[in-house]
């Protein structure tokens, strides 16, 4: 019987040993890629003795190493923001994107942008867009949560998600009509999603935001296990439900507006990742496959950032067209998976 759980210590072990050298692996090679080339030993000297040349110590502080931190961390966060939102709706297909929020995010940034833009207040620009994404990602949960009441089948109610994204993604174009045209340029290529043009300024935000917010998190990772059971089982073990319930949505919109703020709308990831997590890892422990989903969140954005840097390159390709590439084969087969298990 001992070696059953000696087992699956071992295995829980070397994913996160995989995962942790995935993260290495995808942070090492954003430095290294780029049209400048810099040897990766000269790398090291500039990011620890600051040992290089005014214009590779520019392209590495300035450029590579914001956006390599912040694919890692919104990735991450993003990742995180699919578990919770999993965890509410019992359902493992609930996502960010699927249920709406990031497209609500999307609106209230789209129209934080146009107003800034009208009024020049540049110097707001992060808070305000973060602030916006937030109100945007709840007013989506809420209405998503207001019908959750009448509809109680998991099918009808990830429809009616993706039917309030393209409620707000509408509403999303037809604010960009009023918009000029340096701005709708500037529009486009932050909705298509990426990682690029960050600064270390936008780093030391999300790290203020998301770091203690994914503490939160594992802090309440044995509510979570409990409420994962079903709410009555989660009350008998002390859960206080009426307050564990909306801290669940605000971690979420939190994390999903971070994301949507900083890099535009991110699909798939916030399902994928959890799924091939908890596949990996064989448990649906949350005090496991809540930094595990961190850590794999962080590696799969990361890589796809990678890809829409370098296959086409000097093009970049859309961030999400990459996300979408890789995490909606994993939801196919999620689905098919689920249905042969139910017609066993």
């Amino acid at each position: 019987m001992s070696r059953v759980p000696a087992a699956r210590g071992l295995q829980t072990a070397w994913v996160f040993l995989l995962l942790g050298l995935l993260c290495g692996i995808a942070a090492a090679a954003s430095l290294y890629a780029g049209r400048t080339d810099i040897p990766f030993g000269r790398i090291l000297r500039i990011l620890f003795f600051h040992d290089g040349s005014v214009q590779e110590c520019n392209i590495i502080f300035k450029i590579r190493l914001p956006r390599m931190l912040m694919a890692l961390l919104l990735g991450g966060a993003l990742s995180l923001s699919g578990f919770l939102l999993q965890t509410y709706f019992q359902n493992p297909i609930a996502g960010p994107f699927v249920l709406g929020i990031s497209s609500g995010a999307k609106m209230a940034v789209a129209f934080a942008l146009i107003v800034l833009a009208q009024y020049r207040l540049a110097a707001a620009r992060p808070w305000l867009l973060v602030v916006a994404a937030f109100i945007g990602a709840l007013f989506s949960t809420s209405l998503v949560l207001l019908v959750s009441g009448r509809v109680h089948l998991n099918s009808s109610l990830l429809v009616v998600g993706i039917m309030i994204g393209y409620i707000t993604s509408s509403v999303t174009d037809f604010l960009i009509t009023f918009a000029n045209d340096a701005d709708i340029v500037n529009l486009h290529s932050w909705s298509a999603g990426s990682f690029s043009g960050m600064s270390m300024d936008d780093v030391s935000l999300c790290c203020t935001l998301i770091l203690p917010a994914v503490v939160l998190t594992f802090l309440l990772a044995k509510p979570i296990g409990a409420y994962r059971l079903g709410e009555q089982y989660a009350q008998s073990m002390g859960v206080d439900v009426r307050l564990f319930r909306p801290l669940l949505i605000l971690l979420s919109s939190l994390f999903s507006s971070c994301v949507t703020a900083f890099a535009g709308p991110v699909t798939f990831v916030g399902i994928a990742v959890p799924f091939l997590v908890k596949q990996c890892l064989g448990t649906a422990e949350p005090l496991l496959l809540i930094p595990a989903c961190f850590l794999g969140g962080a590696a799969f954005c990361s890589f796809c950032d990678l890809v829409a840097r370098l296959l086409l390159a000097p093009l970049e390709l859309n961030l999400s067209t990459v996300t979408s590439f890789f995490g909606a084969p994993v939801v196919i087969f999620m689905l098919v998976r689920r249905h042969a298990r139910r017609s066993l």
